[in-house]
């Protein structure tokens, strides 16, 4: 991240919003993939699982969609679910607002559907595959989205592969490697992210990395990152993974990032994956991405993570007196100027 940016992100969170904004499109998905933290009980923090949600489609969800955008004002905007291609047809019709607002917008998909190629002329646009590994695990965990099809749903296309390491990934070794030079092979692939698993507290998941797993993928990337320029994941971000935040407090990702559940009401807390967290073994790349950035020094000893985190204080409380001054009424939005055809 710029400086620049990081100052725009600072007085974004001063005015008391999020700078980056995650929305559960749907609450459909056609695969059921094991260990997908959407899906857990433990999602929304209450008795209701997602898929209980009531949602929404068409020209509903594409106003519905814009209206919150439009009233948090974020930079970033992370269109997930479920699978957000099952609303393949309002996500044509979202995209080109998004573009015209001047948002980021990433869109994370497992490919079962085509992704058109005409998306490449959007310059905001990331469109992230989500991968399980190698052929023969993805295909078994991720049926009907399998490696054929995938290949054949983003020729023409601009992605980025996004894959969650696993116990079961991190006991081979090799895999890694195998994995990079498989998808570095393929035009349309520009970048290539990892995360590594990350489980609720308590929980039991055969996914869960051990101590010594997370310490052999680690020093895996830090390797593998000098001989394959793909893997996008700076050595700082690697080294976060080792030591990542204790908790959702110290967590710039969980504090700047606000997640809203396919009710386009419910708030995901305390970060994306929902219900208590295991932070000491959390290893999603946003979180240490911006845990990286957050080390950055700004002046002298000042951080940009002490920006933030003194910026979200001071726009929360702005945003909280805000609220009580002039409450707003609740809206139904007015009959849609979008046609889904």
């Amino acid at each position: 991240m710029k400086t620049s940016e990081v100052l725009q992100a600072w007085s974004t969170i001063l005015a008391g919003r999020s700078p980056s904004l995650s929305i559960e499109i749907t609450k459909e998905c056609p695969l059921r993939c094991p260990g997908c933290y959407a899906f857990d009980a433990a999602h929304l923090g209450n008795e209701m699982q997602l898929r209980q949600l009531s949602d929404f489609k068409g020209e509903e969800l594409v106003t519905r969609v814009l209206a919150l955008i439009d009233e948090r004002k974020p930079l970033h905007v992370s269109l997930v679910g479920g699978d957000p291609f099952v609303r393949h047809r309002e996500l044509e019709l979202l995209l080109p607002h998004l573009e015209s607002r001047g948002i980021h917008t990433q869109i994370v998909t497992s490919a079962f559907r085509t992704i058109p190629s005409s998306w490449t002329q959007f310059k905001l646009l990331n469109v992230v595959v989500s991968i399980d590994g190698l052929q023969p695990e993805h295909d078994e965990r991720r049926k009907p989205a399998t490696y054929e099809r995938i290949l054949k749903n983003i020729r023409g296309a601009r992605i980025t592969i996004h894959c969650t390491i696993t116990s079961q990934i991190a006991d081979r070794e090799g895999y890694l490697e195998e994995f990079l030079r498989f998808w570095s092979a393929q035009p349309e692939i520009v970048r290539v992210w990892f995360s590594l698993f990350t489980p609720q507290r308590g929980a039991t998941d055969p996914e869960i990395l051990t101590t010594s797993q997370r310490a052999s993928v680690l020093a895996d990337l830090q390797r593998l990152r000098k001989s394959y320029p793909i893997l996008d994941m700076h050595e700082r971000v690697i080294q976060e993974i080792a030591s990542p935040p204790k908790s959702p407090g110290e967590c710039i990702f969980a504090q700047t990032t606000e997640t809203i559940s396919a009710d386009l009401k419910t708030q995901i807390t305390p970060c994306q994956f929902g219900g208590d967290p295991d932070c000491e073994n959390c290893g999603c790349i946003a979180s240490m991405g911006l845990a990286a950035v957050g080390h950055h020094r700004v002046i002298g000893p000042l951080t940009a993570g002490h920006l933030f985190m003194a910026s979200d204080r001071l726009g929360k409380g702005w945003r909280g007196l805000r609220n009580k001054l002039s409450p707003k009424p609740r809206q139904s939005p007015e009959a849609s100027p979008f046609k889904i055809l």
